[in-house]
C-alpha cells in the first residue's frame, strides 16, 4: 500500500533522481580533480608526471613542467615550464645549455594523452605528442 501511494505522490521518482544524478556527480571527470600523475610514453617523447610537475624527454631535447598538470572536466590543461634542445654528440663538462621557457596544452583521455610543446617567445611550436599511461618512451638519443 505504501509504494503505491509513494509513485502516486510522485516520491519515489523523487528518491531515484537524487540518487541517480548523486551516482553521475561521483563519476563525473570534474570530481576526480588533483594533479595527472605517473609515466607516459610515446614515439620520440617520455613524460613522468608527479604532484607538483614533470620532466620530458625527448630524441635530442628535454624539459620541465613546473606546476601541476590539473585537467579540467573535459581533460584539458595547460602548464608552464620550460625546453632545452640538445645536439648531436656528447655534451661537454662545463657546457651550458639554453632552456627557454615553453607552454605545454593538452588533453588527456583515459590512458591517452595529446600533448603540444610551444616556445613563450617565439610563439614555435616544437610538437604534438600522443603518449599513453605507463607504455615505454620510444626515443632515439642523438648521435
Amino acid at each position: 500500500m505504501i509504494l503505491p501511494a509513494m509513485i502516486r505522490n510522485g516520491i519515489l521518482i523523487g528518491v531515484l533522481l537524487t540518487a541517480v544524478s548523486l551516482g553521475c556527480a561521483t563519476a563525473s571527470p570534474a570530481k576526480k580533480g588533483g594533479a595527472l600523475t605517473g609515466s607516459w610514453g610515446g614515439l620520440h617523447v617520455g613524460l613522468e608526471l608527479t604532484a607538483k610537475g614533470g620532466n620530458l624527454e625527448y630524441d635530442c631535447a628535454h624539459g620541465t613542467i613546473d606546476e601541476p598538470v590539473v585537467p579540467d572536466r573535459d581533460g584539458r590543461f595547460e602548464a608552464a615550464g620550460t625546453h632545452t634542445a640538445g645536439h648531436h654528440g656528447p655534451i661537454r663538462e662545463g657546457e651550458q645549455t639554453e632552456s627557454r621557457r615553453a607552454r605545454y596544452r593538452g588533453k588527456v583521455d583515459g590512458e591517452t594523452l595529446v600533448l603540444t610543446v610551444t616556445l613563450v617567445d617565439s610563439k614555435e611550436e616544437i610538437g604534438t605528442f600522443t603518449l599513453t599511461r605507463g607504455a615505454p618512451p620510444r626515443i632515439t638519443h642523438c648521435m
